[in-house]
């Protein structure tokens, strides 16, 4: 279920901690602001593995006992795959996850520091800015036998590329 704009704006209290997290194959970055856009902590790294996840848990909790917030929201880039592991560890945690367009990203720190380079630190905060905007998405996330469908689907097809490629290479 998606919401309007407003009604994710209203999910933003002061007694939310954002999460921005940049994505990453090996490691992530997590940066977190309050309602009002501040910086409430130096970065996280940490690596896309359970113990890594359980290292972001530990470090949010930490920050949200410091600074009196009792909700959390993460948000993240759904490009590639490797958000997948995070959003799905987060749900099983019943946290709020959320996803962002990386257009949007994009766009925002555009107009922010009008460069186009690209660091981990900066694209995390600017993904927290997306989401405090109440500018993300709630990820579909399949489980049961809708994933096993999906997991299905995608043997199927790379088991017709390599028959297609044999084919091709006998011909």
């Amino acid at each position: 279920m998606d919401f309007t704009q407003n009604e994710r704006l209203a999910q933003i209290t002061e007694k939310t901690l954002i999460i921005g997290i940049d994505v990453a194959k090996k490691k992530h970055v997590a940066r977190a602001i309050d309602d009002r856009g501040r910086d409430l902590a130096k970065r996280l790294v940490f690596e896309n593995t359970f113990t890594g996840f359980k290292q972001l848990l530990k470090w949010a909790q930490n920050l949200a006992d410091e600074t009196n917030k009792s909700n959390f929201i993460f948000g993240m880039e759904p490009t590639g795959h490797y958000w997948l592991n995070l959003a799905y560890y987060l749900r099983a945690q019943e946290l709020h996850a959320v996803v962002v367009n990386p257009m949007k990203v994009k766009r925002t720190k555009e107009l922010d520091d009008d460069s186009p380079t690209k660091n981990d630190t900066k694209d995390a905060k600017v993904i927290a800015q997306v989401m405090r905007a109440g500018r993300y998405h709630e990820p579909i996330l399949l489980e049961g036998i809708y994933a096993e469908l999906r997991e299905g689907m995608k043997l199927h097809d790379m088991m017709q590329e390599d028959c297609s490629s044999i084919q091709s290479t006998n011909a």
